[in-house]
């Protein structure tokens, strides 16, 4: 397995704990720090551009922790992790507040990004068939014909060591170089779509000055005009704050200044209360983030066996929605089945692992994507001073009338929750109808307009 990520640790520590001997490659030389705020203080991991900014594990990944890897679970809560209930964020306007059958699925367990990782690595160690080797850079891969169609058969690394493994799976994430790889092993093309997601991130971390949280006054994901605001609380009473503009909105990248970034959370009324903390970071920047989609499957015909791209390697997104890990954790799942039925047939494994990953993964990721493109086009309508274009109708009635119906809310709180994908809650019989039934004008989320934004930040 190349990569020591959350999911590609957690994938290992699945497999391996389905009866296989696992290796796991990580380029990142630094050991595991032995305590949580070591990791948050001290660790640098150059291989995750999201390292340090905001992270939010959805209910639907602390789900799959808790049935697959509890003690995993037990120790992310003996490391800080919060336990968070989503439907916190139910508005005042739902006067209904009594519980349902099934509400702990809106229930998650999240911590920050180093916390998470460290706890991963601390347990991944402790696993009898699971070995993490650091340091150690691939450099490409070994590879040989099986039954006409080139195959993986493991991996070279910078020692100049050939590694043989019955199957190498790509969970290096973002950055991963395995289409070149595998064209320079002599397999077909991997099918590729990417495009960058237009966002750019303003993120600062704080600590509680009271052992509280801040309150929801807004869903976590607030859209304000022109920007959008995200607030995650986080382990050991910590919180992030981030602020996502259009990657085109020049004035507003000024927001890299602390004081003019301050500002601009100040003036939102149902915001201004997450900065009563003390700021543990400056404000951190990131850009170039990638919507991408891989498939090695084309055609009908795998581009080579005896590899799977996993998680992040095999698609990424904006991570405002915080999906990534929650369906990194969900792929690993589905990997541990396949292996379990296929690892020695290696054209049915990767027919199965294509169709699986297709099946269940690839409708998240394009409602994802979707849902950005219409985000940033909204963004750069406003910012020039043109009309927005116009949701879907359904969605669009939903996203209303969930503000006054409990039901409704959970319906589409589901898809916030990495559930129910939000095409599969439109569907069921009668939603619709009953949301444009009760569906009204949407009060926005109060915050500067326009002009008062760049009056703010000059």
């Amino acid at each position: 397995m190349l990569g020591a990520g959350v999911c590609g640790l957690a994938a290992g520590m699945m497999v391996g704990r389905d009866g296989h001997e696992v290796i796991i490659l990580e380029r990142d030389d630094a050991p595991v720090p032995e305590t949580p705020e070591a990791a948050w203080e001290n660790w640098t991991r150059d291989g995750v551009i999201q390292f340090r900014q905001g992270h939010y594990l959805l209910p639907a990944g602390r789900a799959i922790l808790e049935a697959e890897l509890p003690d995993v679970t037990a120790a992310l809560a003996a490391a800080g992790a919060v336990q968070f209930d989503s439907l916190r964020m139910m508005p005042p306007t739902i006067t209904d507040r009594a519980p349902r059958p099934g509400d702990e699925r809106f229930v998650t367990l999240t911590a920050r990004r180093p916390v998470l990782e460290q706890v991963f690595g601390r347990a991944a160690q402790a696993e009898p068939r699971l070995e993490v080797r650091r340091g150690v850079s691939v450099k490409g891969l070994t590879s040989r014909t099986y039954n006409g169609t080139p195959h993986v058969a493991g991996v070279r690394i910078d020692s100049g060591e050939e590694l043989n493994a019955d199957l190498v799976v790509d969970a290096m994430g973002r950055r991963s170089q395995l289409p070149q790889w595998l064209k320079e092993a002599g397999s077909g093309a991997v099918h590729e779509e990417a495009e960058d997601s237009g966002f750019i991130y303003y993120t600062r971390f704080f600590r509680s000055l009271n052992g509280g949280l801040p309150e929801l006054y807004a869903p976590i994901l607030s859209a304000v005009g022109s920007y959008s605001l995200l607030t995650l609380p986080s382990d050991n009473e910590t919180w992030s704050v981030s602020v996502y503009i259009s990657t085109g909105d020049q004035p507003l990248k000024r927001l890299r200044d602390p004081d003019r970034w301050t500002s601009l959370i100040a003036a939102c009324p149902l915001h201004a209360h997450w900065l009563e903390g003390e700021p543990i970071t400056g404000v951190l920047a990131m850009s170039g983030v990638l919507d991408r989609y891989r498939r090695a499957v084309v055609d009908g015909r795998p581009a080579a066996t005896g590899v799977a791209m996993f998680a992040d390697a095999w698609a990424c997104t904006n991570p405002s929605q915080g999906r990534g890990i929650t369906f990194g954790l969900w792929h690993a799942q589905h990997l541990r089945d396949v292996v379990r039925a296929h690892l020695h047939e290696p054209r049915a494994f990767a027919e199965a692992w294509d169709a699986v990953t297709e099946a269940e993964l690839t409708p998240w990721y394009r409602e994802t994507l979707l849902e950005d493109r219409g985000r940033i086009q909204e963004m750069n309508a406003l910012r020039n001073g043109l009309e927005p274009p116009q949701p879907d109708a359904a969605v669009a009635a939903l996203l209303a009338a969930m503000m006054h119906d409990a039901d409704l809310f959970r319906a589409f709180l589901e898809s916030r929750a990495g559930i129910t994908t939000l095409g599969e809650t439109l569907a069921r019989p009668g939603l619709v109808e009953r949301a444009l039934e009760l569906a009204s004008d949407v009060t926005p989320i109060p915050g500067p307009d326009r002009q008062q934004l760049l009056q703010l930040l000059e």
